[in-house]
């Protein structure tokens, strides 16, 4: 397909999205940006966007706020930084089944490109593609716009109701159990696992939901923190500031490191059990889970031959 066909199926695309999703929230400018994309993504993108499963009402959204049209817009840069700038080889996407699913990862870079670039290989490379829906930190509510967008393109506060309804309506339900301390850890800490969570196994047993670990390598180094500014973070409610070595380098220093991303994807685990148990009955299944991250996170680090390449 030409460069030419494959501009006027994004136009055909994005129409199609917003008279099913209302208007799509782009303006000439980010239009131009998606039509400049498509030409290096090509055509098979577009086609997994229109194979997604849609809940839209009346509103043009699903039950959650998200909103197709954002889905397509946003997703040409997610793919983009996915196949040009941190050049993702993912492993097992296979191992994510239909249907209701948790998809447990690590989480680290300060900025959460690890949880867009899992939610990319879904959609690029999952047979059928999917969107998994992103437990988030409720203070990312707060951020202007970019709580709008997180909305839109399916990040979900993470509180339990939430994840529940998800998981109910067959959805998949992308968690990091490390939560703020392990996106936000300095880079002396790099690839050590913080403590995970019990929340999610209960949500597993509760609603009968399999299980999948992911690791992510490579996104320890994009922002290699070394200081946390932690009395600014108050200030503003976030749950950190890191300063990083490039931090007072113009434009260098917003800008993520290109490193080169691996994504392991791995065996559905499943469990019984009873969701009202004791913490120490649940914290076992959870270190069976945190175990399987583990060593997929040490198989990775051993396959690397280097950060950037």
């Amino acid at each position: 397909m030409d460069e030419l066909a494959i501009v006027q199926q994004t136009r055909e695309v994005t129409a199609a999205a917003g008279e099913k999703g209302g208007a799509a929230p782009l303006g000439i400018a980010s239009r131009l940006a998606h039509e400049l994309a498509a030409r290096t993504i090509g055509a098979d993108y577009f086609e997994r966007i229109g194979a997604l499963r849609r809940e839209t009402n009346e509103f043009g959204v699903d039950p959650f706020g998200v909103d197709p049209s954002w889905i397509g817009a946003v997703g040409v840069v997610a793919a983009w930084l996915y196949r040009y700038y941190f050049r993702v080889a993912a492993f097992g996407v296979e191992n994510v089944p239909d249907g209701r699913v948790l998809v447990i990862a690590n989480h680290s870079g300060q900025i959460p490109f690890d949880g867009a670039m899992i939610a990319a290989a879904m959609l690029l490379e999952g047979s059928p593609p999917r969107v998994p829906r992103t437990m988030v930190e409720k203070w990312s509510a707060t951020i202007p716009w970019i709580s709008t967008m997180f909305a839109r393109t399916g990040q979900v506060i993470g509180l339990p109701d939430n994840a529940r309804r998800l998981l109910e309506h067959e959805h998949a339900v992308l968690v990091f159990p490390e939560g703020a301390p392990g996106s936000n850890k300095m880079y002396s800490k790099a690839y050590e696992l913080q403590e995970f969570g019990l929340g999610f196994m209960r949500l597993a047993l509760e609603t009968r939901s399999p299980v999948v670990p992911v690791a992510v390598i490579g996104a320890e180094e994009q922002y290699p923190a070394i200081y946390n500014f932690r009395r600014l973070a108050r200030l503003i409610g976030a749950p950190a500031v890191p300063v990083t070595p490039f931090t007072w380098v113009p434009l260098l220093g917003l800008l993520p490191l290109p490193t080169k991303y691996r994504i392991y994807f791995g065996e559905p685990l499943h469990f019984d059990g009873d969701a009202d148990d004791d913490d120490d009955v649940i914290a076992e299944k959870v270190w069976l889970v945190r175990s399987s991250v583990e060593e997929m996170v040490r198989r990775g680090l051993g396959e690397r031959r280097h950060v950037f390449w």
